[in-house]
């Protein structure tokens, strides 16, 4: 959990690894999570040195921290 610069809401973070590197497999892991009220951060790619397709993919999503 992190607080935005200046103060603000404080944000929590989550991140979805998969070696399944499928617009398939991409699409379920942003349907899964945007459903359950997360936003999309970003999508990070691992490539291989040997192949042009990604090895894997690190997807993070945010949302504002639920009170406690």
């Amino acid at each position: 959990m992190r607080a935005p610069k200046g103060g603000g809401v404080p944000v929590q973070y989550k991140v979805v690894e998969t070696s399944n590197v499928s617009d398939e497999e991409l699409e379920r892991i942003l349907n899964e999570w945007t459903a359950k009220g997360w936003q999309v951060d970003t999508i990070h790619f691992a490539m291989r040195e040997s192949s042009k397709r990604p090895a894997m993919a690190f997807v993070s999503f945010t949302r504002e921290d639920e009170p406690r």
